[in-house]
């Protein structure tokens, strides 16, 4: 039993070497599948009418992006499945390419109202957001955790120090 006395605990450098293996191993899937989670609730929601606290902003959204071409309900049935098959695909990790040019085209539409309706998203602007503005504004850091996602699907890989 001389070898469970030999055993040391591991250093701080040991134990930040293996978190920093651990996190380039899985950090990206995570963070893929929890995206695509995010765009699937919220895709869902907007299939049921009055349930999505961003229906009115998106509607609103959507009709100056079409000029008015989309009736409203069909608008917001088309995000709703955009959002829903974006989702979809991150979570599965199918289609990895095309899930993520249409999280570009999605995220044209959801940070699109900063500057089409800025009235509403901000009280002074640039400076106070409403409460719409700041649900538009996190949007920032789901078009980072994109970009992201799509450096790991065109082949970028992080490496560990060693």
């Amino acid at each position: 039993m001389a070898f469970l006395t030999d055993a040391r605990p591991p250093t701080r450098s040991e134990l930040e070497a293996r978190a920093a293996r651990w996190l380039a191993r899985y950090s990206v899937t995570l963070l893929r599948v929890s995206l695509g989670a995010v765009f699937l609730a919220f895709g869902v929601l907007k299939f049921f009418p009055g349930l999505s606290p961003a229906e009115p902003l998106a509607g609103r959204t959507l009709d100056l992006l079409t000029l008015g071409l989309i009736p409203g309900r069909i608008g917001l049935s088309l995000v709703a499945g955009l959002e829903t098959v974006i989702g979809l695909l991150l979570i599965t990790g199918l289609r990895q390419r095309l899930a993520l040019g249409l999280l570009a085209i999605e995220l044209v539409g959801i940070l699109s109202p900063i500057v089409l309706l800025p009235g509403e998203m901000f009280r002074t602007f640039p400076f106070a957001p409403t409460l719409a503005g700041q649900y538009v504004l996190k949007d920032v850091i789901v078009a980072a955790a994109g970009l992201v996602v799509a450096a790991r699907a065109l082949g970028a890989r992080m490496v560990p120090p060693r």
